[in-house]
Formats: C-alpha cells, structure tokens, sequence
C-alpha cells in the first residue's frame, strides 16, 4: 500500500519543521551583559586599595563586583549603578582608542610586581555553520588582556582610565551575594582572584 499525496505533504512538512527547530538555538547567556572587567595588582599598594577585583555590569546597568583590599577580605557585592555613573563608564568603553586595542600584550611572564586588566565586551550572538551544514549560535566579543611586569608594558591611556574608575568604583546600596549564585562576573579566561602569594611563587 503506497501513502497517500496529503500524507507525504503533511510528512514533508513536519520534517521542514523539525529541522528548522534543530536549527534554532536560544540566545547565549551573556545576551543581557554589557562588560566585564578585571584587575589585578600583584606589587605593594596603598593601605586600603583595591588589589583584586572582577566586575560585569549588565545593558540595564545592574552590576556584580568581587574585590580583594590589601588586608585580604574579599566583598561580593551586586546592586545598580546610578544613571550618570553608568553613562561615564559606557563614554569609556566607547572610547576608539580602547577599541583599536584587542588580544594579549605584554607577554606571559609574572615577576615580582605585575599589573593585570582583562576586558570583554559582547557583541551579540551570530550563526556559525561547522561545515556539516549545522548552524549554531555563538557570542561574539571584544577581549583586550594586558600585562605591566615592573612597569615594562604600561597601561594605555585608554585602559588606565577604566582601571582607575574600578579602582575608584563605590558600591552603594549594594547586597552581599554567594559566589555560587554569580560564578561568571570575572571575564572568560582573565583573571579569577589570583592571591599575591600565587604571583610571589612565580617569581624568576
């Protein structure tokens, strides 16, 4: 017994279906994300300057921070960042001397006294096709890594004015939160909380 036309039409449809649904893929989870940065300085510091810190802030200006003074304590904070606090930060990703910069510089070797920023910035998500004719969305972004070990590769204008704001950032009204339920404020692949003790036993 063949299959009927209206049962072939109806077959052919359900597999047109199926694979435009295969096809489909939600957005990716930093599609709300505006930034994250890090900073982190491994040489001697001020008494009661920041010495780590990871923070994302989101489109609508919610931000995450983990920060380590010089006395050791760590702050995890998240809350939302005034309007025109927000606007300076946005006016410095926008700078086109920040954006001309991209990838890693100053090397990888961490001597005694280091400065380290990590910057990602999303673009969006964009369909890739893996050569199988798969399509799958991926995020796109703009990463910018940059070491200063004793002072050899020195920020750029552009990037010392983005650390300076985080070394300068206030949380106000903020709330404490758990590291597991914000485990991604740091950027991907940057610095994660490195102690100085670590960047001491990397010393030549």
């Amino acid at each position: 017994m063949h299959p009927s036309p209206k049962t072939l039409l109806i077959a052919a449809i359900l597999l047109v279906a199926s694979v435009s649904i295969a096809q489909e893929a939600t957005p990716s989870a930093d599609a709300a994300l505006r930034a994250r940065f890090s900073y982190d300085n491994s040489g001697f510091a001020q008494p009661g300057s920041v010495m780590h810190v990871c923070f994302a802030v989101s489109k609508d200006g919610d931000y995450r921070i983990v920060r380590s003074l010089d006395d050791g304590q760590t702050q995890r904070l998240h809350g939302k960042m005034p309007k025109e606090e927000f606007r300076q930060l946005n006016k410095l990703l926008e700078n086109a001397e920040l954006r001309s910069l991209s990838g890693d510089h100053g090397g990888l070797l961490i001597r005694q006294e280091s400065e380290r920023f990590a910057a990602e910035v999303p673009f969006g998500d964009r369909w890739r096709e893996d050569g199988h004719g798969t399509k799958s969305l991926e995020p796109e972004s703009w990463r910018l890594r940059w070491l200063n070990a004793d002072g050899e590769e020195p920020f750029p204008s552009p990037v010392a004015n983005v650390v300076d704001w985080l070394k300068r950032f206030e949380p106000k009204h903020a709330k404490r939160f758990e590291n597991t339920e914000f485990p991604d404020v740091c950027p991907s692949g940057g610095l994660r909380l490195v102690q100085p003790s670590i960047s001491e036993n990397l010393r030549p």
